[in-house]
């Protein structure tokens, strides 16, 4: 089913040789971009089992052709409330390497907006302080059309070893 996505600010693209490629997408009316290749698919919103005992921000598991993947509630991992779902939200599923293994795990995002290209050279490193997430959380700011983007580390953010530790 493709969605139909109404994008709140477009980006423009850095393209060329020096630039990575990002989806951008929208979590409780910010814009972020993870890494393109730390995607393996993007799917609708659909039915999550709830598993008792977890930290809120695992929002249960979905059922992925035959495969059981864990979802986190990324709202819910910066600690702030979870989103409202509505028929835009969707499910980012990202191969994640950790300790040599390697782990499948869907994130519910509001929106997903676009696949940006950003230059290496406007990327700048993560600030200390300011954000409303953890600075381990940001792989750095992406410079895009005068504005700053929040470019995640979606490693540091979905750590195996921090999850399962509750």
């Amino acid at each position: 089913m493709e969605k139909n996505i109404s994008q709140p600010t477009p980006l423009k693209s850095g393209a060329g040789n020096n630039s990575r490629k990002f989806l951008t997408f929208v979590l409780n009316n910010e814009i972020y971009g993870i890494d393109i290749l730390s995607i393996k698919e993007i799917t609708d919103f659909s039915n999550i089992t709830r598993v008792p005992m977890v930290p809120g921000y695992i929002a249960g598991m979905v059922n992925l052709r035959g495969n059981v993947v864990p979802v986190i509630d990324l709202a819910q991992r910066f600690s702030e409330q979870p989103s409202e779902r509505t028929r835009r939200s969707s499910i980012v599923i990202v191969d994640i390497k950790s300790n040599e293994k390697s782990m499948v795990l869907g994130i519910i995002v509001d929106e997903v907006s676009e696949v940006i290209d950003v230059s290496l050279l406007e990327i700048v490193p993560a600030p200390e302080f300011g954000t409303k997430i953890r600075a381990d959380f940001i792989h750095g700011m992406g410079k895009v059309d005068q504005r700053l983007l929040v470019l995640l580390n979606i490693e540091n953010i979905l750590a195996i070893d921090e999850l399962s530790s509750f």
